[in-house]
């Protein structure tokens, strides 16, 4: 898998050219700034593209914005957006515009390289991976209709999906089982009232309501 890096501190951009290297990706390209990104990616079509939320010049959304041309132009290459802090309306604006192949983990995960890498090869497979600080932080503040119809145990589950991962990720995190799991995903798609067509975008659709970002 091929993957481009797009990040303006060479010290980190280093770390993350090993990491991928050591999960299986082929470094094709490493770039320090958004327009660099959008050509690096128009020339090797890959299947991963690593991008800073803040680049030059301005070091504020240039790399969000890059990343949302890129699922605009290539779909078909993942993005996952690192990022120093917790800003999670960076997550909410790339979901909303495309709900596959998209991650926002914060920087300090890189340092647990298996936990990234699988992350990173969630998103690379079509997945999503949202950092556990962002999830938790939209948690206390997400308390309007339809989330607060939730239990305390389903918000927990919908925390857990929103991270990206499967029924069997989410019963070991919580340390329940996975007919557990499924019951309370299904309670939670009932009463977010969301419509009955393929589980796997309903999840997504879970993920977005809980996000704030769907615009229906």
């Amino acid at each position: 898998m091929r993957a481009v890096i797009a990040e303006d501190s060479v010290l980190l951009r280093v770390g993350l050219v090993k990491v991928l290297e050591t999960g299986g990706f082929r470094v094709v390209a490493e770039v320090g700034d958004g327009e660099a990104l959008l050509a690096a990616v128009e020339e090797h079509r890959p299947e991963l593209a690593l991008v800073d939320v803040r680049m030059p010049p301005g070091f504020a959304d240039e790399g969000v914005r890059a990343a949302m041309e890129i699922r605009r132009r290539w779909p078909r290459t993942a993005v996952v957006l690192l990022s120093q802090y917790v800003e999670e309306r960076y997550a909410a604006d790339l979901l909303s515009a495309n709900t596959s192949g998209v991650g926002y983990l914060l920087k300090q995960r890189v340092a647990d390289v298996a936990e990234f890498v699988e992350a990173v090869r969630r998103v690379t497979a079509g997945g999503t991976a949202l950092d556990p600080q962002v999830v938790a932080q939209l948690l206390l503040r997400r308390d309007g209709d339809p989330l607060k119809r939730l239990t305390p145990r389903e918000r927990d589950v919908l925390g857990v999906m929103a991270e990206g991962r499967s029924n069997a990720g989410i019963a070991q995190a919580l340390g329940v089982s996975e007919s557990a799991v499924a019951k309370h995903i299904n309670n939670i798609f009932a009463k977010l009232d969301l419509p009955v067509v393929d589980a796997d975008h309903r999840r997504v659709l879970a993920v977005l309501r809980f996000l704030g970002a769907s615009r229906a």
